[in-house]
Parts: structure tokens; C-alpha cells; sequence
């Protein structure tokens, strides 16, 4: 091969590489409006390239607008040069079924009555509802400060010891200055990201994991890497090898990883013992951060391992909430970490949000789960979802749609749909009859789950969402 040929890279000369790595640095926001450029020399030396290229490629980018020359200081990017972030178009254009911010419109939009086998919560009629009107009632009794006042800056007292007796059954020896309680389990971590990350770090991801992370790393502006998931957690050897080959990724080193340990989101499968050590020991010798969300944790009938417990809260930081268990509506969320990183997300919290969550949701919280029922209803809503996942899984395969794994515990099924059917079309015609289903590459980065659905099992009761589904399924196979 000659010198020509090996200067040049997919999209054409290496002038050209040049210009599409600054204006994709640009459209993704990691270079801003009045940002300086590396220097020719530098930006020649990191890509193995000749100064005289990067200096062909600054004067195009100069003529076309997008930066700028300061004489004797370098290059910079235009000042009007950056847009608004339009977060739908952070990614490629793809179907809106498969879009995260879509999904989760129509489920959060639709009415009351829509079915909803495609929601991440439970139904009314599944939470505790004469706890929460009880815990409502004696709130009514409470000082006129907690009807009035900003939450506190790290939130309630009471309700963080109470964690920290919850945190102790799972052999997580924390302090009270190792707790902030947040607005719900999505700021914890935003709060995290906004700490941590900078526009255009790299972030590890399950493939598939929870659709929101996704949509809140797009917020965030960083780079998502996916790793695929397995029945006992993370490819570990996938797993190391991007973390020990830095070129795989061809940028920086992964800042962060988020995951969910116990009945991961949308599989349901939980890590298993020798996948999390491996786990941590990557994470330490690459000096990776781990976001363990616990949101799905009391759903499990014996608790299974917890990165937090094995690490000491020393790089993983453990995140939950409530509003699965208890209530969707009376938000409250939690950031258990070292003592220095939660000092640093209160004054986050502070500056984002001017305190720690509602005074009057805590204390709700607070009184249902010191009131000594919580432990009853989550017995109860255990056992009566072992019931339903078995009699919904039974039903889904009499139409061929066969479950990935049956989970420990949990109201999600990871489905395959039969005959390597297209859930995106399927989601696509049940949505015409007013059912919201969630097709599985609205969980995929690689989107390589194409013929997977996770299905809601607390919502399929509805005798109109098997009709759907059947309509949905026969329609397509015809169609294909």
C-alpha cells in the first residue's frame, strides 16, 4: 500500500477525517462556542498525521464558518457557531417507537385507561394505598413547616437513618453523612452525572439497559458505550476488553458505569458472585465509576450480591428509590457515596434545585416505612408477582413469544417474539389501538434486539391487550 492510501480514512483523505472529527465534536457539543482548538502541532501528533493536514483542514473549517483564526493564539469556535440541544436529534434519526424520550411520552401521556404492557411501574390497585392515605392523614397533623418549607439540603433526617438500617441488611456500612436523598431515582443520577461527567466522556451501558439512561446521557452529551448482558451480568471479557484497550473506543477512557445488579432493567436477570468481583477488579484498575441503581432490589425473595456491598462505597456509588414499591407520585430518591462526593452533589443539589426533595413526601415515605407494613406489602406483592409472571409468561408462549430468562423476582419479562418478528412493528400496530408496548431496541444501543418486547406483567390483565397483541402479531407475520 502507498503513503497516498494509507493516509486516508473512511470518510475519504485524512484532511477530510480532520474536519468531520471537529465538526462532530462540535454538533455534540464537547467544543462550544468561543472554545480553542488544539494546536496544529498537537492535533497532528495525536492523530498521526502531518501539521500541513490539520492546517488544510482548519482552513476549510474557517472558510465554511464554523471556526475561527486569532492571530498568534490559534483556532477557535465561531461564537454563534454552536445550537440549542435538541435532544431527539443527538442520535441518528430512528423509528419514534424505538426512541427513548417517545416511549416514554406515550406511557407517561396516555390515559388512565390505555392498557400499558410497555410501562416501567404497577398499577394503583397493586400499591399500598391505605398506608399512603394513613401516612397522608397524620401528615395533615404535622408541623406547618413540613406543609411549608424547602426540604432540607441532604432531606430528611429520619428517613436516612432509616436507609441506613436498610443499607446495613445488605452489608453496606455507611454513615449519615454517606446519604443525600434527592427529587427521585432519575435526578440521583443526573446529580451524579453533573459531578462526574464533562460533554463528550465516555459511559458504559448494558446492551440492553433501562431506556433513561440513555436519554439522560443524551442530556449529558456523552459518548454511550454498550456492553452486552448476560444472564449473570455484564460480558465480563467484553467488559475488560474495553476497559484495557483504550483504541476500541478511540477516545478517552470510560468515566462511568450504570447498571442495575438485582433484576437488571429490561432482562431481569441479576449478577451473579464471580461476575461481580471481576467486575470491580476492572473498574480498579481502570479507575471506573460504577452507578449501582438498586431501584428493583426489594422485588428479589433473597437478596442477591451488591456491587456497593463488595466495594465499601469506595467507586461505586448505590442510587434508589420508591417509586416502584411504593408510589410513583410521592417521589423521593436516594445517593448513598463517600462522604467528600456526596458533600460536593449537595452543593449540586442546591445549586439545581435549591434543596433536597419535598419535606412532605419524605415524611410520607418516611411514616409507611417505619409504620412496620411496608415488609408485609412487599411479602404480598412478591409472592402475588410470582403468580402473575408465571401465568403471563405461560400465556406468551402459547402465542410463541418465549422468555429470555424467568426472573427471580420483578414485574418485567425480557421476551423473544417467535419467528424473529420485528417488535417495532408490533409496538408500531398495537399503538394504533391505543395499547403502548416497549420494543426492545428502545433498549438497545447496539440496536440489536429488534425481535425482543419487554412486557409489563401487573398490566396484562386487561383482555384487550392480549386481543391487541394477538391482531399485532398475526398482522405482522402476514406482512413480512
Amino acid at each position: 500500500m502507498d503513503s497516498e492510501a494509507q493516509t486516508r480514512g473512511r470518510g475519504g483523505t485524512r484532511t477530510v477525517d480532520v474536519m468531520s472529527a471537529i465538526r462532530a465534536k462540535v454538533a455534540g457539543r464537547a467544543l462550544g462556542a468561543g472554545d480553542r482548538l488544539p494546536s496544529i502541532r498537537s492535533l497532528a501528533a495525536t492523530m498521526g498525521i502531518s501539521p500541513s493536514t490539520v492546517v488544510e483542514a482548519y482552513d476549510r473549517l474557517a472558510a465554511e464558518g464554523l471556526i475561527r483564526a486569532r492571530r498568534g493564539s490559534g483556532f477557535y469556535v465561531s461564537p454563534t457557531v454552536t445550537p440549542p440541544l435538541a435532544l431527539t436529534e443527538a442520535e441518528p434519526r430512528r423509528d419514534r417507537e424505538v426512541d427513548p424520550f417517545w416511549v416514554s411520552r406515550q406511557s407517561l401521556d396516555a390515559d388512565a385507561a390505555v392498557p400499558k404492557p410497555g410501562c416501567g411501574w404497577l398499577p394503583p390497585e397493586w400499591m399500598p394505598e391505605a398506608a399512603l392515605r394513613r401516612a397522608t392523614r397524620a401528615l395533615a397533623r404535622s408541623e406547618a413547616s413540613v406543609l411549608t418549607n424547602y426540604g432540607s439540603t441532604s432531606g430528611s433526617l429520619t428517613l436516612r437513618r432509616l436507609l441506613l438500617t436498610r443499607l446495613a441488611e445488605d452489608g453496606i456500612e455507611a454513615s449519615i453523612n454517606q446519604l443525600l436523598l434527592t427529587g427521585s431515582g432519575t435526578q440521583a443520577t443526573d446529580l451524579i452525572c453533573r459531578f462526574l461527567l464533562r460533554p463528550g466522556d465516555t459511559v458504559l451501558v448494558d446492551d440492553p439497559c433501562y431506556f433513561n439512561f440513555r436519554a439522560l446521557l443524551r442530556a449529558h452529551q456523552a459518548r454511550i458505550v454498550s456492553v452486552p448482558y448476560t444472564a449473570s451480568g455484564p460480558d465480563i471479557a467484553r467488559f475488560e476488553q474495553i476497559l484495557g484497550f483504550e483504541q476500541i473506543l478511540g477516545s478517552e477512557r470510560p468515566r462511568l458505569y450504570i447498571t442495575n445488579s438485582a433484576l437488571h432493567n429490561p432482562t431481569g436477570a441479576t449478577i451473579s458472585l464471580q461476575t461481580a468481583h471481576r467486575l470491580l477488579t476492572a473498574a480498579a484498575a481502570h479507575d471506573l465509576t460504577i452507578v449501582e441503581d438498586d431501584i428493583f432490589g426489594d422485588f428479589e425473595p433473597e437478596r442477591s450480591p451488591r456491587l456497593t456491598a463488595l466495594d465499601g462505597l469506595n467507586r461505586v456509588i448505590r442510587i434508589g428509590s420508591f417509586s416502584k414499591t411504593l408510589s410513583a407520585s410521592v417521589r423521593c430518591g436516594y445517593i448513598a457515596a463517600r462522604p467528600d462526593w456526596v458533600e460536593h452533589l449537595v452543593d449540586l443539589q442546591v445549586a439545581t434545585s435549591f434543596g433536597g426533595p419535598s419535606p412532605v413526601a419524605t415524611e410520607i415515605i418516611a411514616k409507611v416505612l417505619a409504620g412496620g407494613g411496608y415488609r408485609k406489602h412487599m411479602d404480598e406483592l412478591r409472592q402475588r408477582l410470582t403468580r402473575t409472571r408465571r401465568e403471563v409468561a405461560r400465556k406468551l408462549q402459547a402465542l410463541g413469544i418465549e422468555p429470555w430468562l424467568m426472573p427471580r423476582g420483578g414485574f418485567f419479562l425480557w421476551c423473544h417474539l417467535a419467528s424473529g418478528q420485528d417488535a417495532t412493528a408490533v409496538a408500531r400496530a398495537a399503538l394504533e389501538e391505543d395499547v403502548v408496548m416497549a420494543p426492545g431496541n428502545v433498549f438497545s444501543v447496539s440496536q440489536a434486539a429488534q425481535n425482543f418486547m419487554r412486557f409489563n406483567v401487573a398490566h396484562m390483565n386487561d383482555a384487550r391487550t392480549w386481543d391487541v397483541l394477538r391482531r399485532a402479531l398475526k398482522a405482522k407475520s402476514i406482512g413480512r
